[in-house]
Order: structure tokens, then C-alpha cells, then sequence
């Protein structure tokens, strides 16, 4: 190992935009054991599982079969699924 090291001709990692970022989510129960009893079915984490599914869902420009009702003073939101 080198006691010093040049650093004048380095460049930022051209990739870095295409990183993974953390984020926070919640998530149902039902939801999340029905993504881990499939990733281990395929045997790959669950997290990449999602993040996969996540990105088809982008890349065709899905939308979700729901609406939002807005929240009025003192109430909450709610989701309304179509019958």
C-alpha cells in the first residue's frame, strides 16, 4: 500500500445517478408477506423483488385502479377501490 495517493485526474462516478436511494415505506402485512413468499419461491431478497415490480410498473406507465378521496377538516383520507 502506497503511502500517498494522486487524486488530480479523478472524476466523479459517472453511475452514481443511477444509485439506489433508501427510502421508507409502509407497507400491509398481506402485501409484505405476499412479496417474501414470492422472492423466496424465486430466491431473491424481497427488497429487489419490489424494486423490480416497482420499475415494470414505471416503464409501462401504470396507474393504480383507485381513487383518493380527499380528506376533509377533521378526517382522514381514504381509498376507494372500483368494484
Amino acid at each position: 500500500m502506497r503511502t500517498s495517493y494522486d487524486f488530480t485526474g479523478a472524476r466523479r462516478n459517472p453511475f452514481a445517478k443511477r444509485l439506489k436511494k433508501q427510502v421508507t415505506i409502509r407497507v400491509d402485512v398481506a402485501t409484505l408477506d405476499y412479496f417474501k413468499g414470492l422472492s423466496e419461491d424465486l430466491a431473491i431478497p424481497y427488497q429487489t423483488l419490489i424494486n423490480h415490480y416497482l420499475q415494470e410498473c414505471a416503464a409501462a406507465g401504470k396507474r393504480p385502479s383507485m381513487t383518493w378521496k380527499a380528506a376533509g377538516r377533521n378526517r382522514v383520507a381514504e381509498v376507494v377501490s372500483p368494484r
